[in-house]
């Protein structure tokens, strides 16, 4: 998996306009709400973002 510290919509969302933005670091992935952005991000370890994917399926 490449690392990417930029935030990026994430492609999971889609063709959607209701997006999500992630950005990975070597502890986990932070998320955030692409029409909300000064809401501020939410922070999950790898496992944690793994096992939310992986209910998305």
């Amino acid at each position: 998996m490449t690392i990417s510290t930029e935030w990026h919509k994430s492609s999971y969302s889609g063709s959607s306009s209701n997006c999500v933005e992630t950005r990975e670091h070597t502890s986990g992935t932070d998320v955030r709400d692409t029409q909300n952005r000064e809401a501020g991000h939410l922070t999950f370890s790898s496992s944690e973002w793994v096992a939310a994917l992986a209910t998305e399926k």
